[in-house]
């Protein structure tokens, strides 16, 4: 037997019974501690010793959504979520390093006496987390080291990196215990834009007051349970979730607040399932009906969620966006409940609400014969964006703890850690799919979604101006509000758009078409405005597309700005500048436990 072949059997053995570490001692300082918390250091979209990958940037959407979409990808970085919602909940002096260069990090804990230091990351950048685990002990050999993010679901995470804890769930409940602090304090939710520096179409697009959205996180978790879900997984698993605001009224206080704080009207929920708690979603569409407010939601929901409300419902709590599975016909996940999904996504974009479709590429029924039909069937949903991603066994997931027992996980010696992110390749033995072929399939589907529908940043165009052709004069103002709201830049910006559009995809008729038709019908409903913008701004953006497309062809990848950030002020004179964190509290919340 081979040294090669050893390793992979104790791999298998261990990944299957191995649990991370879970205890919650008390740091001996306690709330006299000082603490780092730091995400993994960049840069991120180019390959290195570390385990970057040119292939996996730190952009979700256009490493997800709108991959091969060159200039017309949706381009964007957001905040490290986690640590700030952990800086804002203790009252412990803590600092807050967010996409740090190494240079960076180096110097962050080697000028400064930091008595815990906290890392977040994914299993994709473990050799990054262990070279930080390397420099702390280096540069603060007293200062303990904590690990979070999804990394720490890795199994036999404990023998591969030199750490101390190991969080697996809610990091706020977790360090107020360690640090000595109220546990059961109200949540504290931080101030945060969704998303910063986006681009598409080789331009910048501006963040004006009253144009971007709130991250809001009323909880964490998905009870559903799918197997494959890394995040229910990391927070109690099926049937179980995290409530930060459970109740209504707590949560419409944090979105005011948010409102009032930060200038803006839409929220991007960062909540697994937010419409399954259908008593809370409605309780919320009371108090907006109540006190006017005309908010606009982005929201993750599952087929059977939505089968709870009425579409009159869905467009009166604000929901302009939605994030849904689309599995396949066949599939065995319980939260598309036999739901046609084509016709739901119909419907939705028909009011007005912009679908994200996601899709998984390589479920136990895929097969080199019916890839076709399964891409097929995927691209003739013609979401607003669609999602393309690997089925893959995640470590801490049920489908990995099946694929451990069944001895089909591939082991580091076969797969690194860096490439097991659902872009590239299986982190399993596949029954069917053999020899890396996945690969290809993957960019066949996102490749033909976007041959067959055209760029996704115009996609929407059609689905806004559905909206407001149906809700324009509807007899609630707050919606009149909103719809007038969302399409205030399509008269101009997106004439231009598609006009340039139009012009770039000359050589593929289906998609010019495409594109045509709705330019014909911001023409038809905007009038002299539009049909003065298109043509005159269009030949503007053409040529920074042309440009963008040049830049992207020439290698140019894109990186996020370091975050340096404090939860107290810092009086002394000769320290670093950084901004302090702020956040908001509903007065009347409570934390709530793990809900069965």
């Amino acid at each position: 037997m081979s040294i090669a072949e050893t390793r992979k059997q104790k791999f298998q053995r261990h990944s299957a019974t191995a649990k991370p570490t879970t205890t919650e001692p008390r740091h001996p300082l306690g709330r006299k501690a000082k603490i780092l918390l730091s995400s993994v250091f960049g840069p991120y979209a180019r390959d290195d010793e570390y385990g970057s990958r040119a292939m996996n940037p730190m952009e979700l959407w256009h490493n997800q959504v709108t991959r091969v979409q060159g200039a017309f990808s949706l381009r964007m970085f957001h905040r490290s979520w986690g640590l700030m919602l952990i800086q804002a909940n203790i009252e412990t002096r803590c600092t807050c390093l967010d996409f740090p260069s190494l240079d960076r990090f180096i110097e962050e804990i080697r000028d400064n006496d930091y008595d815990i230091v906290g890392v977040s990351g994914i299993v994709p950048n473990l050799l990054k987390v262990k070279k930080m685990c390397e420099l702390i002990r280096q540069h603060l050999p007293k200062a303990t080291i904590v690990i979070g993010g999804h990394i720490v679901n890795l199994p036999d995470l404990p023998e591969l990196i030199d750490a101390d804890h190991f969080v697996r769930g809610d990091g706020v409940r977790w360090f107020r215990r360690f640090l000595g602090e109220d546990v059961s304090a109200p949540i504290a939710h931080p101030l945060v834009l969704s998303a910063f520096d986006r681009r598409a179409m080789g331009m910048k697009i501006s963040f004006a007051p009253n144009t971007d959205s709130a991250t809001l996180i009323p909880s964490v978790g998905c009870p559903l349970g799918c197997n494959f879900c890394a995040t229910s997984a990391m927070f109690g698993g099926k049937g179980k979730s995290v409530d930060f605001y459970p109740k209504a009224r707590d949560l419409f206080e944090i979105m005011c607040q948010l409102e009032e704080k930060m200038h803006l009207r839409s929220f991007f929920v960062l909540d697994e399932n937010f419409l399954l708690k259908r008593d809370r979603a409605l309780g919320l569409l009371e108090l907006m009906q109540t006190h006017n407010k005309p908010w606009a939601l982005y929201v993750f929901s599952s087929a059977n969620a939505l089968s709870k409300y009425t579409m009159e419902e869905l467009v009166a709590l604000g929901v302009s966006w939605l994030w849904l599975g689309l599995e396949g016909k066949d599939s065995q996940y319980s939260k598309l409940n036999s739901t046609d999904t084509r016709d739901l996504v119909r419907r939705l974009r028909e009011n007005g609400i912009r679908v994200l479709g996601s899709t998984i590429i390589g479920m136990e029924d895929h097969t080199p014969e019916n890839i076709d039909d399964v891409i097929d069937l995927a691209v003739s949903h013609d979401v607003d964006f669609h999602q393309f991603m690997l089925y893959t066994p995640v470590a801490g997931t049920p489908l990995y703890a099946q694929h451990a027992q069944a001895g089909t996980l591939m082991g580091p010696d076969e797969i690194p850690f860096s490439d097991t992110h659902g872009q590239f390749r299986f982190n399993f033995r596949h029954p069917h799919i053999r020899n890396g072929r996945e690969t290809e399939y993957l960019l066949r589907a996102f490749t033909k979604d976007f041959q067959i529908n055209g760029p996704s940043v115009l996609r929407v165009v059609r689905t806004t101006i559905n909206g407001w052709r149906k809700y324009r004069n509807h007899r609630d103002p707050r919606i009149r509000n909103r719809i007038k709201w969302e399409t205030g830049g399509i008269a101009t910006t997106f004439s231009a758009s598609l006009w340039a559009g139009r012009k770039w995809f000359k050589d593929n008729p289906p998609v010019a078409k495409l594109i045509d038709a709705m330019l014909q019908d911001v023409y038809k409903e905007f009038g002299i405005v539009a049909r003065l913008a298109g043509p005159t701004v269009g030949r503007y953006i053409y040529r920074k597309i042309k440009q963008e497309n040049a830049r992207l062809a020439s290698g140019l990848t894109y990186e996020p700005p370091t975050f340096y950030q404090r939860n107290y002020v810092e009086t002394k004179a000769s320290a670093p500048k950084a901004t302090l964190i702020e956040s908001v509290t509903a007065s009347s919340q409570h934390i709530s436990a793990v809900n069965k």
